[in-house]
């Protein structure tokens, strides 16, 4: 699956994310609404990630779909 798909399944979708990013809350979830930057950047912030750690998680959530 690609991010374009990601996005416009978003509310299918975040529970996906909520189980692989526990610590996301789901007001979190619901204000990055498919924004893949915005993703990134909350697990930065709220799991100490690198932008490239975080950028490569996201990778692999998507191959995970």
């Amino acid at each position: 699956m690609n991010w374009d798909q990601i996005q416009g399944r978003w509310k299918e979708v975040k529970g996906n994310a909520m189980s692989k990013w526990g610590e996301l809350t789901e007001d979190e979830l619901d204000q990055i609404d498919g924004d893949r930057e915005a993703l990134e950047g909350k697990i930065q912030q709220k799991y100490g990630k690198t932008k490239e750690e975080a950028r490569d998680e996201v990778n692999a959530f998507l191959n995970d779909i």
